[in-house]
């Protein structure tokens, strides 16, 4: 007889440090922002970047697959993050994957693709504010200067000694979206945290 009990409810890696977050972001004046965006939408996806297959997934989401390394296509709510020359994470809101996963496959046909779900993989943190680029700069070895990582750039980069996908996010004053893997969330939050008592 199958398990009818009912799902725990999700919990996301950092809902225990989110009082703690809100709590320097009020303490900074404004100066840096943290908070966490829980359970994204995170499709990783690997196809040739000159075949058919992607000239019809870019089409069937709404945006373009970005090609030149390091760059972000946004489509609405939706991103696609360059990771390397056949490979993309297209980022959405919560609870989209398995349609998005349909429409890309869907969109492929018979060319070879690669999709897979890796939205619990990660969680995002949000790092904005007037010195978002200062408190990230303290652990991350990438030039963040507007002129060589503006709004629309991404990058797979160490962060406090930890790996992230790092969004550089399009707006005035958006920041920036940390993608921490959920084993180091926590860890990256109290460094955040610790790193932000400079602007309290």
């Amino acid at each position: 007889m199958a398990d009818t009990a009912p799902c725990a409810p999700l919990r996301s890696p950092l809902a225990h440090a989110a009082p703690r977050l809100a709590a320097a972001t009020r303490a900074s004046g404004g100066a840096v922002r943290l908070a966490e965006l829980p359970f994204l939408t995170q499709v990783d996806v690997r196809l040739d970047a000159k075949g058919a297959a992607a000239d019809a997934v870019g089409p069937a989401l709404g945006l373009t697959l970005p090609t030149e390394p390091g760059t972000v296509e946004r489509a609405g709510e939706s991103r696609a993050l360059w990771l390397g020359p056949d490979e993309w994470l297209l980022v959405g809101p919560p609870g989209g994957a398995r349609e998005l996963e349909t429409r890309i496959r869907a969109a492929a046909g018979d060319e070879p693709v690669s999709v897979t779900d890796v939205s619990a993989q990660r969680t995002t943190l949000l790092v904005a504010g007037p010195r978002a680029r200062d408190l990230l700069a303290h652990g991350c070895a990438l030039d963040l200067h507007p002129r060589a990582f503006g709004p629309g750039r991404c990058a797979q980069t160490d962060l406090a000694r930890t790996q992230v996908v790092l969004v550089s996010r399009d707006g005035g004053g958006a920041g920036f979206w940390v993608l921490v893997r959920s084993s180091f969330a926590g860890y990256l939050a109290d460094w955040l945290l610790d790193a932000a008592t400079e602007y309290v």
